[in-house]
């Protein structure tokens, strides 16, 4: 059975670029009947903190995109050290003492040679006696994986054939001095113990793919899984989204007002041949395929992701909102606003203009039109059908036609230049408000309050 993962570490709040790998691991798994592990890469205990998770689990269900297992790395140390002690007797993890000065020399006298700049393996040549001493000195090693002779070749499902001669790439350091294991080392052994099929990740994971399958093959005779390698996504001015960048944040984007539905279509099709469309998610599930994806980078772009927030919003019903309108909304007020709004934060200002005050400037050449609509004002009760015979009368004492009679109306009774259809909006403001505006616009300053 298929099995993926997303392994987050919970050191911020989620951003698009994680909620975008989160969101394809889950749309694969169901396209392909499988299951989705929710794994928590928790050993960063300086960073990490609970909020952080919480946030994670609420963004994840705010998107609709559920897993099917659980687990952390914190809870996982004595595996590590299980594992790590099989690779010591087998002499693939060795101890090392060189301190970072040391290193950067070695790696500045290879540069200047024109040599590629990795370890030496000068811990290997150490004798018992040497390492006994180094250690009496208060020396604790740290531990390097001894990577195979020859290469590590992989079919990308997103980047295509890959091979990287791992005598080019150093022994990485799999345990630290003070015995807290490092992301690579912990998340191969969480791969093969949770048999992990496929592995979907960025693109900036490739240089890690070479060590982790040779590490993998060195732990477990399992099959190594399979990868694809997302192309990272990019802001508007080229550079690459990180997650300390709070304007991209999902808090911040539901904060703002973006739909779910908005960010997960958007995000679907990102980087994809295929046009984003506001798409509930069984249906993204059904339309995906890996091999949608470019090699190129995509570019995250606000303005398509609010123009697909407007699509959906035109199309939800009142009770899919009604809790997260103003009090007192109704569906009439929803199905009057819902086709004017790019972002459900809107409603409020439009509640505000079918229930309560505002003040405009002083505009003396609309006073015509604003006195004759006084006088004309029908008497309730009213309904869509009332604006236009209103509209007519007006028009007909005035004179004004098209702009010239609708704008200085519109403004008066809404204060904005550009709306909903001033037939829903009128019923919903009610005859009592509409003449205390249109008295407050005629009277000498002309200043409606």
């Amino acid at each position: 059975m298929v099995k993926v993962r997303f392994a987050p570490s919970p050191t911020g709040y989620l951003h698009v670029g994680n909620a975008r790998t989160a969101l394809v691991n889950y749309l694969f798994a169901r396209r392909e009947g499988g299951r989705l592990l929710l794994r928590l890469d928790d050993t960063d205990t300086e960073r990490g903190r609970p909020e952080f998770e919480q946030g994670l689990y609420d963004d994840l269900r705010w998107l609709g995109i559920e897993w099917d297992e659980n687990a952390k790395q914190s809870e996982r140390f004595a595996r590590y050290e299980e594992v790590a002690d099989q690779l010591k007797a087998t002499g693939r993890l060795y101890p090392c003492f060189e301190g970072e000065d040391e290193l950067a020399s070695k790696r500045a006298a290879l540069v200047k040679r024109k040599l590629p700049p990795i370890y030496d393996r000068g811990a290997l040549n150490m004798t018992a006696e040497q390492r006994a001493t180094a250690e009496a000195n208060g020396k604790r090693p740290y531990w390097r994986f001894k990577l195979s002779d020859g290469a590590a070749s992989w079919n990308d499902l997103v980047l295509g054939s890959r091979n990287i001669r791992l005598g080019t790439v150093s022994d990485p350091v799999l345990i630290r001095a003070d015995g807290s294991p490092l992301y690579t080392f912990t998340s191969v052994v969480d791969d093969a113990d949770m048999d992990i099929t496929h592995i979907i990740r960025g693109e900036d994971h490739v240089s890690n793919t070479a060590v982790q399958i040779d590490l993998f093959q060195a732990i477990t005779k399992k099959p190594v899984p399979r990868f694809a390698h997302l192309p990272l996504i990019s802001g508007g001015d080229g550079e690459k989204l990180s997650k300390r960048i709070g304007s991209i944040s999902l808090k911040s984007l539901r904060k703002d007002g973006i739909e779910p539905g908005a960010i997960t279509s958007y995000l679907a099709r990102l980087g994809t041949n295929k046009d984003p469309a506001p798409l509930p998610l069984p249906e993204l599930v059904a339309s995906f395929s890996l091999s949608d994806f470019s090699r190129s980078t995509p570019r995250f772009d606000a303005r398509q992701l609010v123009a697909l927030n407007r699509k959906l919003l035109h199309h939800i019903e009142f009770d899919a909102v009604k809790d997260r309108l103003p009090e007192g909304a109704t569906p009439k007020f929803w199905n009057a606003i819902r086709d004017n709004i790019d972002m459900l934060t809107e409603a409020r200002r439009w509640w505000e203009v079918v229930a309560g005050e505002f003040i405009l400037p002083a505009l003396p050449a609309h006073i015509p039109v604003w006195r004759a609509a006084l006088d004309s004002l029908p008497p309730e009760p009213w309904d869509e059908a009332t604006w236009k015979p209103w509209s007519t009368v007006i028009s007909e004492a005035t004179g004004a036609k098209g702009r010239d009679l609708f704008q200085p109306l519109r403004l008066a009774l809404t204060g904005e230049e550009h709306g909903p259809e001033m037939a829903k909006l009128l019923p919903l403001i009610g005859r009592e408000l509409v003449a205390r505006r249109l008295a407050s616009c005629v009277a000498a300053d002309g200043t409606p309050g």
